[in-house]
């Protein structure tokens, strides 16, 4: 009788210590698994944070825009690559803007980087903007904003390069339509500079 009354009491004992630490484990893995689920889809303006996340880390490849003008020039803005911005801006890489006119002549804009913000129909292109025309002209800028809709394109400081007479510097270059609206001229201006190159015949 003594020996089964100190079983039991060595039982309880045991017990005593097992259980705690049973419960102890189920805790822990209740725990475990809960942080194993997403917190952030518990919280009501999850699909708010996914939908930034997604507009952050969404990269387009070779975006493609092309539209005409009122006066029937088409323009074409193409690009390697481009990542809309949170705030509805895009960026983009590796930039060309072809302008073909109704007379058959072109004008193409070649940029490494260009941003296009939020409810404006206009592109500004940077870091070594190349501008190269079917009339002849060959100038880099800095800094080129262009239109989307429409013929309006100007450089926001000197340009350089050559053009059908010679070598050609200017503080500023505009590309436009002309009052009339049938044509469409490159307006130089800012200390305009030009050498005159005889071409060889």
């Amino acid at each position: 009788m003594a020996r089964a009354q100190g079983l039991y009491s060595q039982v309880i004992a045991w017990l005593k210590i097992l259980l705690p630490l049973v419960a102890l484990g189920l805790m822990s893995t209740l725990f475990l698994f809960s942080r194993s689920t997403d917190p952030v889809s518990e919280l009501p303006f999850a699909d708010n944070l996914r939908r930034t996340g997604d507009a952050i880390s969404e990269m387009v490849s070779a975006p493609h825009f092309s539209g005409t003008t009122s006066r029937g020039d088409m323009v074409t803005v193409t690009a390697k690559r481009a990542l809309p911005q949170v705030s509805g801006d895009v960026d983009a890489e590796e930039v060309t803007a072809r302008l073909q006119m109704q007379d058959g002549s072109e004008i193409n804009l070649d940029a490494t980087r260009a941003k296009v913000k939020e409810g404006e129909q206009r592109v500004t292109m940077r870091d070594g903007v190349r501008i190269t025309s079917s009339t002849g002209y060959e100038l880099t800028t800095d800094v080129l904003v262009s239109g989307i809709n429409e013929i309006d394109v100007e450089s926001e400081g000197p340009v350089q390069g050559n053009g059908p007479l010679g070598t050609l510097n200017a503080g500023k270059m505009r590309i436009e339509t002309v009052e009339n609206g049938k044509d469409v001229q490159m307006l130089f201006t800012g200390g305009v500079k030009l050498v005159y190159l005889p071409q060889n015949k």
